[in-house]
């Protein structure tokens, strides 16, 4: 039996240079597995998984509340019966509705339209957190998960909107004109809404622990949102700071409140609202979405190795 005799290592070939195999790489279209791609090429990708995304976000909707023996009933009483639990609290015992006009349908429409934000970024902190499964076994923009848990939400939020418009018309409020803008005031807070969902997903899906501390976070900015209070009867009785009137008025969440009411109430639309309302609301769906986005994609390569 022979034995044929193995070349010594020296003998060997060597191994190419990295740039060769970058090059040849290059050359037959291979690309690094999992690389972050350019911002329009990710772009590109999002809107070919368009029907996914919608898809993913109705089947989300239709299980939210599967288990409940009321099913889908619950998308319309759970915002009703925090109005409700809001009214007894601030209308009643703290008077709150004390120079507020139509206090009912203020404080209805401020529970809705901010129940659409706070349930928005709630989901987007545990958009990739809570798909480790999907995220790991499956190739896919991230950026289409907090999206999706967006667009499940505005779909919530127009069902809900069925029963705000009952409630506005037992208190008289009837349809008028200025119904329509709150279809321009609805996409600006939605695009608001999906910017932060996308800027709290990366967040959460480095530090888990934000979840646990956004609803402190959130309850917080409801309070300070004149979701069940008139920011505008605060800054005539002088007892706070111009300038803590100015940021309160300002904060996004009570921009795109006071642009819903304005739309809704008569007695809101006949006032004179101020320009610098709708460049508010203009201004922050534009900076939340576009930079939330762009910080978004930035971590793309990193979502699921942790």
């Amino acid at each position: 039996m022979t034995t044929q005799s193995l070349a010594p290592p020296e003998a060997l070939p060597s191994a190419a240079p990295p740039q060769d195999l970058r090059a040849l790489a290059l050359r037959h279209g291979l690309t690094v597995s999992g690389a972050r791609p350019s911002l329009p090429a990710y772009a590109r990708q999002l809107w070919s998984r368009r029907a996914f995304i919608t898809a993913f976000a109705s089947a989300r909707l239709t299980a939210q509340y599967s288990q409940a023996r009321l099913g889908q009933v619950w998308q319309l009483m759970t915002p009703l019966l925090n109005a409700a639990v809001y009214y007894a609290i601030f209308g009643v015992l703290m008077n709150a509705k004390h120079g507020v006009p139509d206090y009912v349908p203020f404080l209805i429409t401020g529970i809705f339209v901010w129940t659409f934000t706070s349930q928005t970024l709630t989901a987007g902190t545990r958009a990739i957190s809570g798909n480790l499964g999907l995220v790991r076994a499956l190739h896919f923009p991230r950026a289409s998960l907090p999206i999706s848990l967006a667009l499940q939400q505005l779909q919530q939020f127009l069902l809900s909107l069925a029963a705000l418009v009952v409630i506005l018309l037992g208190f008289g409020e009837f349809p008028a004109p200025s119904w329509l803008l709150a279809i321009p005031a609805l996409f600006l807070q939605t695009l608001f809404n999906t910017g932060a969902a996308l800027a709290l997903a990366r967040l959460a899906a480095r530090l888990p622990d934000v979840s646990q501390l956004m609803p402190f976070v959130l309850r917080a900015w409801m309070y300070a949102s004149g979701a069940m209070w008139s920011i505008q009867n605060l800054a005539s009785d002088g007892r706070f700071p111009a300038g803590v009137v100015l940021a309160l008025q300002c904060n996004p969440a009570a921009v795109y409140i006071d642009l819903m009411r304005f739309a809704l109430i008569e007695s809101y639309t006949s006032a004179q609202l101020p320009p610098h309302v709708w460049a508010l609301a203009a201004g922050w769906a534009l900076l939340a979405f576009g930079g939330g986005f762009i910080w978004f994609w930035k971590a793309e390569e990193t979502y699921g190795r942790g």
